[in-house]
């Protein structure tokens, strides 16, 4: 079975209609091709502050007329609650990835960080349940295990936050707790592990590594990694998360519901490791890349060392099957990091 055949097991046999909030972004729009394709019913949800325009254009250029015509686009702010209520008319499943993403970013401005990913959430949930929406889908982060040593990452086991967005991540997660117990309000957290894949913007101060290293690598300029290299991480492609979402949204199993889980692949790649396989997907076609070096600088302030996550408990409870490690996630992602430069 293809990766959409497997996806439209899972759905109901009725056309649902979904709510994608940061519906312009990387995984928002990764989610809106995916169902569009599947048949299904998408509101958007976006005020384009970290989205693009170009991304749902994107997307309308990779599904039919009759597809696209099922989308309908909120041009809104989740920290308005018109807005968030306005989206939710009608809703059946709430797939909810707009936030402020980036440490740094949280660093320097915690406060639009907050209002954000805290109140825009709060908004979201109050707007969701007065909807009566089905089955509330969130994107976590591996940032709430903060401080805490060990690996691999079980959901259970969290330490200190080490970012205001990791503070932020977390608060998300209670909210979704606390609504499941007063209001018997139905949640799915999804923390994520440094997902990759089309259209993840390269650009910007707080841009993802690997959309960024590639740009970096392709125009010749210089690629800098922080510390010595061996920091690693979880690097999970977009696939892997858009089937997670759709599994949290329908799955039937009552223990899987109220609950948060960790979306990546269960192995960890170092930042050295990461740069020569970027560099030996891409010397083929950019001959400069020959002798090019990484440079080294001062380790990230609210970075943590090591991330892996134990995938076991969305396997056995949502059936979660990443199909990408991250070799092949590259080879795929490699298309259009090189086409979109």
């Amino acid at each position: 079975m293809t990766t959409y055949e497997t996806l439209l097991a899972t759905l109901p046999a009725n056309p649902k209609t979904w709510l994608i909030t940061g519906v312009a972004g990387f995984i928002g729009s990764n989610l809106l091709e995916t169902l569009l394709k599947l048949d299904q019913k998408v509101v958007g949800l976006d005020n384009f502050a970290t989205g693009h325009q170009h991304n749902l254009d994107e997307v309308q250029g990779l599904v039919s007329p009759e597809q696209w015509s099922r989308f309908r686009f909120v041009q809104g702010d989740i920290r308005q609650l018109p807005d968030c209520q306005q989206a939710c008319e009608g809703v059946d499943y709430v797939l909810h990835q707009a936030a402020l993403g980036s440490v740094p970013r949280s660093l320097e401005d915690p406060i639009t960080t907050n209002s954000t990913n805290i109140d825009g959430f709060l908004n979201m949930l109050v707007a969701a349940r007065d909807a009566q929406v089905k089955r509330f889908v969130y994107a976590a982060s591996s940032s709430t295990y903060g401080d805490h040593p060990a690996l691999p990452k079980l959901e259970d086991n969290i330490g200190k936050p080490l970012s205001p967005y990791a503070v932020t991540k977390y608060v998300n997660e209670l909210y979704a707790d606390v609504f499941a117990r007063c209001y018997d309000f139905k949640t799915i957290g999804l923390r994520y592990f440094n997902i990759f894949g089309k259209r993840q913007d390269p650009n910007g101060a707080y841009a993802a590594v690997i959309p960024k290293w590639v740009s970096s690598l392709i125009k010749n300029e210089p690629v800098y990694i922080n510390g010595d290299g061996e920091t690693s991480r979880d690097f999970c492609y977009i696939d892997n998360a858009v089937q997670a979402n759709l599994l949290a949204a329908t799955t039937e199993n009552a223990d899987a519901v109220n609950q948060v889980y960790n979306v990546a692949v269960g192995d960890r790649t170092s930042l050295n490791a990461l740069y020569a396989q970027l560099k030996q997907n891409l010397v083929g076609q950019f001959t400069h890349l020959q002798d090019a070096q990484p440079i080294y600088r001062d380790f990230r302030a609210g970075d943590v060392l090591h991330s892996l996550a134990d995938i076991s408990k969305s396997q056995g409870r949502l059936g979660y099957v990443p199909k990408y490690r991250i070799e092949q996630g590259l080879a795929v992602a490699m298309y259009w990091y090189v086409g979109n430069r």
